[in-house]
């Protein structure tokens, strides 16, 4: 089975869908095949992957149920067939890298969800919702050989999000130097143990249901640092404070935590003799100038070729340094994340 990875972090305006794009390629870039799953009813994941195909994706017969919610809605609809693989689009530039497309109506699905959840497996009917997604992802993994699957998640603590969170093997958490990062890490610290014990005793009620939850690890990898601005290469003064803040709690008391519950890969030392600082994967600054062109071209910063830069002399040996930098951080992020899980 394809190993599962989200980025989540319920704070909004982290950049968790264009990091989740960029690491999704990256990896897809290590000969592996990549499945990335929009499972924000915002669907810029999909529109990112689409770019101008994207209304006639939806508005297409032959392709507009094949998508997140319509995909599981036998499960939610308590109809009797089962859930099958769809047909994944393949990225135009990138033959490595598939999606199952968002809707945006799948939060219509969010009541029922969580009823079942929270429902012991007392209502028959609805016991084989909190694995209807993970059985289209299995499916659709084996139907495309799919080595790693990278799970969009919306901005919330919501039912949905939680059975993603539960499908995972590994978690990073985005974040950026507001005064509302600490914050919301401490929420996730008590948040996230509480859906892995849910998880664990789901398996248990729900073993006899037709899509019964996956036996995974849940276990945290480190945080990323980013959409802050530069001055002499580095992060400007108003943000190294709460850059340092995070990263201290982080290493303390956010790390602690997931150890004590199981949810933790220690691997301190490796990430020590590969040169990441504690257990921040990176700090992103703002991609500029580059995120523009690489939305027109659908391609994460780092894939940017001359062409798609489309400048001369000082201006593109500015832009060409800058995509470099992107290009480093997201191979270093990417070998750990092939290397460990």
């Amino acid at each position: 089975m394809a190993k599962i990875i989200v980025l989540f972090n319920h704070k909004g305006g982290v950049s968790k869908t264009t990091t989740t794009f960029n690491l999704a390629w990256k990896i897809s870039e290590m000969n592996k095949k990549v499945l990335i799953v929009d499972g924000d009813p915002q669907c810029n994941l999909t529109g990112m992957f689409l770019g101008e195909a994207f209304d006639e994706y939806y508005e297409n017969e032959c392709t507009k149920d094949n998508n997140i919610k319509d995909a599981v809605s036998m499960a939610f609809n308590g109809r009797p067939q089962p859930i099958e693989a769809i047909t994944c689009p393949q990225h135009q530039k990138n033959e490595n890298l598939y999606i199952i497309p968002g809707h945006m109506d799948l939060s219509e699905y969010e009541s029922s969800l969580s009823l079942a959840m929270n429902s012991n497996n007392a209502i028959v009917t609805l016991q084989n919702l909190p694995g209807a997604f993970y059985e289209l992802i299995n499916k659709c993994c084996q139907k495309y050989a799919i080595d790693y699957v990278f799970i969009d998640m919306n901005p919330g603590l919501s039912a949905i999000n939680q059975t993603f969170f539960v499908y995972s093997d590994a978690f990073i958490v985005p974040t950026n130097p507001d005064p509302f990062s600490v914050m919301a890490l401490k929420t996730l610290k008590k948040t996230l143990p509480k859906w892995k014990k849910w998880a664990v005793q789901g398996r248990e009620l729900f073993s006899e249901s037709s899509y019964p939850l996956p036996e995974s690890d849940m276990k945290f990898v480190g945080d990323i640092i980013q959409r802050f601005s530069l001055r002499n290469r580095k992060a400007a003064k108003p943000y190294t404070g709460k850059i340092n803040e995070i990263k201290e709690y982080i290493c303390n008391d956010f790390v602690e935590e997931m150890r004590k519950n199981g949810m933790l890969y220690e691997i301190d030392e490796l990430m020590e003799n590969k040169g990441f600082e504690g257990r921040c994967l990176g700090e992103i600054a703002d991609f500029g100038s580059l995120i523009q062109k690489a939305n027109e071209a659908l391609v994460p910063v780092f894939a940017l070729t001359k062409e798609d830069m489309d400048a001369v002399g000082n201006v593109y040996d500015s832009m060409e340094a800058k995509r470099a930098l992107f290009d480093d951080i997201f191979t270093r992020i990417a070998e750990l994340i092939v290397e460990i899980v």
